[in-house]
């Protein structure tokens, strides 16, 4: 009886909880902003240092927000492979010896590496970014590890630590430096907008290529036998 009624009073309070979020979300939707948010975007663009509208928001007028993901992301890195099974995240047991995956990896790897640097570029006024030059770089990566390729840096140690928290270390100390120089906690100069923006940029396409990397490489591997092709199942 005791049992019955916690979890009746536990479902009470999560249905309670549900209506008041719902209702405080229709409220806001049905408020309308107190500003025009598109229109005030378009007249601060050009001091953003970038021509997208996107990547100004994304890195300059709301970078706190990204600076909170990134370091999320790497903590979720420093996760992943903290629980990993192998003691290295570059195993050599753990390759295949697909010809089929060869011979796409000596055509798609430069292809994959070039996309990656355009998407980089691009962001600055066009869709792009260090997110999506990140990914794909890290897909580039887990062609080549797949495909048997050394990659020493996945060994844990200085260099794979510094790949880690590279992006994250580069955009907070930009941050702190915007404050002791007096302005607001990532408050770019205007005049060094768009410098500051392509450092940040290229350090965080490491970064999230290395996490996402790591973390594809640290996931649990099945270990069952499976049998090659042509072979009875």
């Amino acid at each position: 009886m005791m049992r019955f009624l916690g979890v009746a009073i536990m479902v009470a309070i999560c249905l309670a909880f549900a209506g008041g979020l719902a209702l405080t979300v229709w409220q806001i939707a049905g408020t309308p902003a107190p500003v025009n948010l598109p229109h005030l975007l378009a007249e601060n663009l050009d001091a953003s240092g970038v021509d997208h509208p996107i990547t100004a928001v994304l890195l300059n007028f709301r970078s706190y927000d990204t600076l909170l993901e990134i370091g999320v992301l790497v903590i979720a890195g420093i996760a992943g492979i903290s629980m990993a099974k192998t003691t290295s995240l570059e195993d050599p047991d753990l390759r295949t010896s697909d010809s089929l995956l060869y011979a796409l990896q000596r055509w798609f790897v430069p292809l994959m590496l070039v996309l990656a640097g355009y998407l980089l570029w691009a962001g600055s006024d066009r869709p792009g970014g260090a997110f999506q030059a990140g990914a794909v770089l890290a897909a580039s990566g887990v062609m080549m590890r797949l495909g048997g390729i050394p990659m020493d840096f996945l060994r844990p140690g200085m260099l794979l630590r510094f790949g880690l928290a590279l992006g994250f270390s580069v955009f907070l100390l930009v941050a702190v430096a915007s404050a002791l120089a007096g302005s607001a906690f990532l408050a770019y100069p205007e005049a060094f907008a768009k410098p500051l923006i392509l450092i940040i940029e290229v350090v965080l396409t490491f970064s999230i290529a290395m996490v996402l990397l790591a973390l594809f490489v640290s996931a649990p591997v099945n270990r069952t036998e499976e049998p090659e092709e042509g072979e009875a199942g």
